[in-house]
């Protein structure tokens, strides 16, 4: 699912399962090379976790909110509040361990 500034606080503040957030912009090798990852992750963790893409190219007020740097940079949100953010790119196995102990 993607969101932007406009739909940020209802689609990912809101949520009442925790959210994983990928801020990617389309010019971005890692962003891409993450995609297939950020997928499976989605479907291993279909209705325990939300997974989101916010593009830092055509959104700026979320990404200049939560200070991202580089990208990507992907980072879970519980109840609102950012539980735990990390970057790069990383292997599928890295990348699930960052998220599932939070689930």
């Amino acid at each position: 699912m993607d969101v932007t500034d406009n739909n940020w606080d209802a689609a990912v503040l809101a949520s009442p399962i925790p959210v994983l957030v990928d801020f990617w912009a389309e010019w971005c090798g890692p962003c891409k090379a993450m995609s297939p990852a950020v997928e499976k992750l989605s479907e291993e963790f279909k209705g325990k976790l939300k997974v989101v893409k916010i593009n830092t190219s055509d959104n700026s007020e979320v990404p200049s909110r939560y200070g991202i740097q580089s990208i990507p940079t992907f980072m879970v949100i519980k109840n609102g509040q950012v539980v735990h953010q990390f970057v790069g790119s990383m292997p599928y196995d890295r990348f699930k361990a960052q998220v599932a102990p939070l689930l």
